[in-house]
């Protein structure tokens, strides 16, 4: 008998830590969560961070409410219809703060069922995406900025060119070579601006639904294949990558290039350079770009990622300080990171760091989540 009280005791020691953990995760969190009952379709809990972001209470929050549980008698009556999908969602759209101000937020919530399996309860989040919109708005805007910036130079080079190709049929076949050289260049430059660098193609590198996949090691040895144009001495070394990982493959490419674009030009011609793809410590997959040259000044380490940035070493290097600007741009949308450091035998070494699993395959599992963006489920 004392055994069982003590086993008791412990258990409802432990639920009320668990209580006291879950309540600060709530307190504390940026997402808004919301509970409604499914027989009324009134709400009956939100979170602290509902007063904190959108300046509603329980008792204040019919216009939250409308906008949360509005499409709620649909959702419910085809779920009753054998839709199962409408169990759990997620949408965007957008809500109203206390002050009228209007926030693009993205929902998601799931239904409780009974033991009968019959909708009791709707749980969700609201976050608010202000900032991911933002930020899109920023790739864009830099999309155009780098589109203005590399087609002017690139069509007056394009118009040089042709008009030596045409004059210049006195000229020795390796000179027109050399020509056609430039020209290709020129033309496979115009190319990614058009099929890489628009603003809709940056705004789609890395959504969460972008289907692409490619093999990491694969994706390394088309990089060092294109950088060896430029320098004979590139290596490739992968360690235990997966086969397969899920990405925009065209952005990866392209912010590969970048990084070792800036190897290639900060460095002598004899000087090698590595690529090293293998599984993070932490988890995920990191890439590595290493060249063994004389290094970055620690006091610019922090801001070779910033637009328009150029170090102290750049004097006579052609260059408009967006390479790397460009690269931390496409990681960024993947949910990964790029980052520099000196590596004490010297050079440096640029980390992209992505957060793919290690055992990723082929069909890549997807979750549970029924996404519509429509307004007919809540």
């Amino acid at each position: 008998m004392a055994q069982t009280i003590a086993e008791l005791q412990a258990a409802l020691q432990q639920s009320q830590a668990n209580e006291s953990r879950y309540r600060l995760l709530l307190e504390h969190s940026n997402e808004i969560s919301w509970m409604a009952d499914c027989a009324t379709l009134q709400l009956t809990w939100l979170s602290p961070a509902a007063e904190r972001q959108f300046g509603y209470t329980l008792d204040t929050a019919q216009t939250l409410a409308h906008g949360l549980l509005k499409d709620l008698p649909t959702r419910l009556q085809r779920y009753a219809e054998g839709d199962l999908s409408r169990r759990r969602l997620l949408r965007e759209t957008e809500l109203a703060q206390a002050d009228g101000h209007v926030v693009p937020v993205e929902i998601e919530s799931t239904l409780i069922l009974d033991e009968h399996g019959a909708p009791v309860t709707v749980v969700g989040v609201v976050r608010d995406l202000s900032a991911r919109r933002e930020l899109a708005a920023q790739q864009k805007k830099f999309a155009s900025m780098l589109s203005h910036e590399f087609r002017t130079p690139l069509s007056t080079i394009d118009g040089a060119v042709q008009r030596l190709e045409m004059t210049g049929a006195h000229h020795d076949e390796g000179t027109r070579k050399r020509y056609r050289k430039i020209q290709t260049a020129v033309d496979r430059m115009l190319a990614m601006l058009d099929e890489y660098l628009s603003p809709e193609r940056m705004a789609s590198i890395g959504r969460e639904r972008q289907p692409n996949e490619i093999n990491p090691a694969t994706l390394l040895e088309t990089a060092a294949e294109q950088a060896r144009q430029r320098r004979k001495s590139v290596t490739v070394r992968s360690v235990g990558l997966p086969q397969w990982m899920r990405c925009d493959p065209a952005g990866m490419r392209l912010c590969l290039e970048m990084l070792l674009d800036n190897a290639i030009k900060y460095t002598d011609d004899n000087i090698p350079i590595e690529l090293v793809g293998r599984i993070a410590a932490e988890g995920g997959v990191e890439l590595l770009v290493r060249d063994h040259g004389a290094g970055i000044p620690e006091a610019e380490l922090p801001h070779v990622f910033d637009k328009a940035f150029r170090g102290s070493n750049a004097a006579g290097v052609a260059g408009s300080g967006l390479g790397l600007y460009m690269a931390r741009s496409i990681v960024d949308v993947h949910g990964g990171t790029v980052t520099a450091r000196n590596v004490s035998e010297s050079g440096t070494e640029f980390r992209i760091w992505l957060p793919i699993a290690a055992n990723a395959g082929k069909s890549l599992a997807r979750g549970e989540v029924s996404s519509d963006n429509s307004l007919d489920a809540s």
